[in-house]
């Protein structure tokens, strides 16, 4: 059952989120053009191992450049929300919501703790060190990212279909049956995401000299992170085209099994000790996504390898499946 819409709840969103990005670059534009008469120009922007400032950049270029890095990842965010009517899906906002309060709020942190270094100094040489000042920036974006989710989550949510009843399935001659169920793991969920904002936060302090971390570090976490997010929420939806596994809160990237090469499905009962861990184990053509152990969908290839999901409801899904494979195809 859909739960009934109340409006569409894109329009306030989106609109929203257009008047935090604008405010959240003029913001961090307008705070060096503001106080040019008191920066140095060239102006700091660079902070090396040693604490000292080692790089500078007129206060024009102070002022464009991270108002511009932050509008491009506010632009790319609510691109990939706004997929295939994601927006109505009140986790989707939520998240997206989040994700523009902590980097909006980050933005403008480093933008505050760059000009406060430079405040009063005669030359760009003289900034203070801010070694130590990003992590109250860090807790702060932090909390903003998690009031946006709680505010966001409010508003209509346009739910998957439920799944279809237990037992021998009949498919009504005329009629489209659809299965969706999903599962997921909120540690996993979790830690995907701190170390995104881990590697997200270094990366902009290393950008703007704040840190000296190498940026492999960032990027060994954003892949941790990233690996962390798609295997933390699975999605399986059965029906015609056959079977669709997508993983990560925004159920992207997805895998599709066409009906066409799928021979009979069932269910298992498997555990983490029985495939070798949690995420995705084994090889392509005989693994298991395990997500939590108990009931798991196992579909059989027709050309004889397996693919074991662990997900809710898994009975329903196996007979559909069964029951559109026999199905006398037109």
């Amino acid at each position: 059952m859909t739960t009934p819409r109340r409006g569409d709840p894109r329009t306030p969103f989106l609109l929203a989120a257009a008047v935090w990005t604008v405010l959240v670059a003029a913001a961090v534009a307008a705070l060096p053009l503001a106080l040019a008469g008191r920066l140095p120009d060239p102006m700091a922007t660079h902070w090396g191992a040693s604490g000292a400032s080692d790089g500078a950049m007129p206060i024009a270029a102070a002022a464009v450049r991270p108002a511009c890095m932050w509008v491009v990842f506010a632009l790319v965010s609510l691109g990939l929300a706004m997929r295939r009517r994601a927006l109505h899906r009140a986790i989707v906002r939520a998240w997206t919501a989040a994700a523009l309060a902590w980097c909006g709020v980050f933005f403008l942190g480093l933008q505050v703790v760059t000009v406060t270094a430079n405040l009063g100094g005669a030359r760009w040489q003289d900034a203070s060190p801010v070694a130590w000042w990003i992590v109250p920036v860090v807790l702060a974006a932090f909390a903003a990212g998690l009031l946006a989710r709680a505010l966001a989550r409010r508003g209509p949510d346009e739910r998957p279909p439920a799944p279809a009843a237990r037992g021998d399935i009949a498919l009504p001659p005329g009629r489209r049956t659809v299965w969706v169920s999903s599962v997921s793991a909120p540690l996993g969920l979790w830690l995907g995401i701190a170390a995104l904002v881990a590697a997200v936060s270094l990366a902009a302090a290393t950008l703007t000299g704040l840190s000296p971390t190498p940026w492999a570090t960032a990027v060994v976490l954003a892949v941790v992170g990233l690996a962390g997010l798609a295997l933390s929420t699975v999605s399986v939806k059965a029906g015609p085209e056959g079977l669709r596994v997508s993983f990560g809160p925004l159920r992207w990237p997805s895998r599709h099994v066409p009906l066409d090469r799928i021979e009979r499905a069932w269910v298992e009962d498997r555990r983490p000790a029985d495939v070798g861990g949690w995420g995705f184990r084994g090889l392509p053509g005989m693994a298991t996504i395990m997500i939590r152990g108990g009931e798991c969908l196992v579909v059989r290839y027709t050309s004889g390898g397996q693919l074991g999901i662990s997900v809710d409801d898994a009975a329903t899904g196996a007979a559909l499946l069964n029951a559109l494979v026999s199905a006398p195809r037109p």
